[in-house]
């Protein structure tokens, strides 16, 4: 699992000319831009703070796993 975490590198990328694109009607929201072939995720209500940044693999895994409910709080736990 260490080895793991030493392999990942933080993905530096300039979000300032992104195109924000919000989740919904609400531009307070979840909003995500692609940007040099990445996803960028921020929260709309705070523009000037952080992005989460995602691979095109990890934001399929982050689609499908939400599409399937993993996130779902209310969830039942498998097996």
């Amino acid at each position: 699992m260490a080895a793991q975490a030493a392999d990942r590198r933080k993905i530096e990328l300039d979000v300032s000319g992104a195109e924000w694109q919000s989740a919904g009607d609400d531009p307070n929201g979840v909003q995500i831009a692609f940007v040099d072939g990445y996803i960028a995720m921020r929260n709309g209500a705070e523009p000037d703070g952080p992005a989460l940044i995602f691979t095109p693999a990890e934001w399929r895994a982050f689609v499908l796993g939400a599409r399937d409910g993993e996130f779902d709080p209310n969830r039942q736990p498998a097996g």
